[in-house]
């Protein structure tokens, strides 16, 4: 499941709306919204998404939390290590290989720690 396909799901459910429902309301299959829902889709497009923050009638922070989540939402992840240090490439390679085996509180760990070293960069 990814970040966006959980919060759907969550505010689909609270709402008391079935998928075929909301798939009909927003323009794409239930097979299509299912798969968004699920994560065996990618981030929806521009369109959708603002089809989507429409048909819940979200105010704008979590209009922006939604495109925050969206961007987090690709389940097929490719990593170019081409130019970058030879730790990056040893480094996405553990993750790639070693992810399945990570539980979600030392995956939460990691993404701490790799926005705090993000930020403390860009700073």
């Amino acid at each position: 499941m990814t970040p966006l396909g959980n919060h759907l799901r969550n505010l689909r459910l609270a709402q008391n709306v079935t998928q075929k429902q909301m798939a009909t309301a927003i323009g794409v299959s239930p097979a299509y919204l299912s798969a968004l829902e699920h994560g065996r889709r990618g981030k929806p497009s521009w369109a959708l998404l603002q089809r989507i923050v429409g048909y819940f009638n979200v105010i704008w922070d979590e209009a922006e939390l939604m495109q925050k989540l969206a961007a987090l939402s690709d389940p097929n992840v490719a990593v170019d290590t081409s130019n970058l240090s030879e730790q990056a490439t040893k480094t996405a390679n553990l993750l790639a290989a070693h992810i399945d085996n990570l539980d979600d509180e030392t995956l939460e760990m990691l993404s701490d720690l790799i926005l705090q070293a993000s930020e403390k960069h860009q700073d």
